[in-house]
C-alpha cells in the first residue's frame, strides 16, 4: 500500500519551507495543498486546531504540526540521507541552536525590521550579538552540519533568503560580510546550493509581501 503524504502550506512561509526542503533532500513524493491564512479550510483547521497554521505533514492520515518537529519526525522516519547528526552530543546541539534560532534569531532580526528608532537601534545591536554565537558554529565548516546541508541548515534556512529581503526593504545592514564572513558564507553557499535554489519563492513577490507586513508596526502611534 502506498504512502500517503501530504504537506499544507503557504507559497511564502519559511517554516512551510523547511519541509519543501527537507522532503526534496530525502527525495520523497508528496502531494502540496497551498493554504489562504486569511480564509483557513476545514482541513487545515481540523489538522492543527491548536494553532490553527502552516506548515502541517500528513503521513497516512496523521498529522505533524510545528516545522522543527516536522523536521524531525521526517528524519527518523525515512533514514536516507540524515538531517540529525548520528552522535547524541552533538544531536542536541542541534537542537540548541536551533531553538536559540527560533527565541533569540529570528525573533531581534524581525524586532529590528519592523521596529524605529531607539527601539530598533537596540534591536540591532542585540541581532548583532546573536548572530555572533551563529558565526562560531561556522567555524571550521560549509554547513552547519559539515559538507553537506543537515538540520540545522534547515533551521536557519530562512536566512539565506529573507536577511537580503529584509535589507532591501528597510536599507539596514543586518549581517555584514567582514563581521560576519561565515555566516555571510554559509548563506551565499546554502541560498545557492542545487538542491535550495530552486526552491525559493518569488523574490519580487517577498519583497511585496513583507513590505506590506512592515507597514503597521511602522505606522502604529505609539500612546
Amino acid at each position: 500500500m502506498a504512502e500517503e503524504l501530504k504537506l499544507f502550506r503557504t507559497w511564502s512561509s519559511p517554516f512551510s519551507l523547511r519541509i519543501v526542503q527537507a522532503l526534496k533532500i530525502k527525495g520523497l513524493e508528496y502531494d502540496t495543498v497551498l493554504e489562504d491564512l486569511s480564509n483557513k479550510s476545514d482541513s487545515l483547521l481540523k489538522y492543527n486546531p491548536i494553532h490553527k497554521k502552516v506548515p502541517i505533514l500528513v503521513h497516512n492520515g496523521k498529522p505533524i504540526c510545528e516545522s522543527l518537529v516536522i523536521l524531525e519526525y521526517i528524519d527518523e522516519t525515512w533514514k536516507q540521507n540524515p538531517l540529525l547528526p548520528q552522535d547524541p552530543y552533538e544531536k542536541a546541539m542541534a537542537r540548541f541552536w536551533a531553538k536559540f534560532g527560533e527565541e533569540k534569531v529570528l525573533v531581534s532580526i524581525w524586532s529590528a525590521f519592523t521596529s524605529q528608532g531607539k527601539e530598533q537601534e537596540e534591536a540591532l545591536a542585540t541581532t548583532a550579538n546573536n548572530l555572533k554565537f551563529i558565526e562560531e558554529q561556522l567555524k571550521g565548516k560549509k554547513f552547519f552540519g559539515g559538507e553537506i546541508i543537515g538540520y540545522l541548515d534547515l533551521a536557519f534556512g530562512w536566512m539565506a533568503n529573507l536577511v537580503s529581503i529584509f535589507e532591501e526593504i528597510s536599507n539596514l545592514k543586518l549581517v555584514d560580510a567582514e563581521l560576519l564572513p561565515l555566516l555571510s558564507t554559509w548563506m551565499d553557499n546554502f541560498s545557492n546550493d542545487p538542491v535550495i535554489k530552486e526552491l525559493w519563492p518569488p523574490r519580487d513577490r517577498m519583497v511585496e509581501k513583507f513590505k506590506a507586513m512592515r507597514e503597521p508596526y511602522l505606522n502604529k502611534v505609539i500612546v
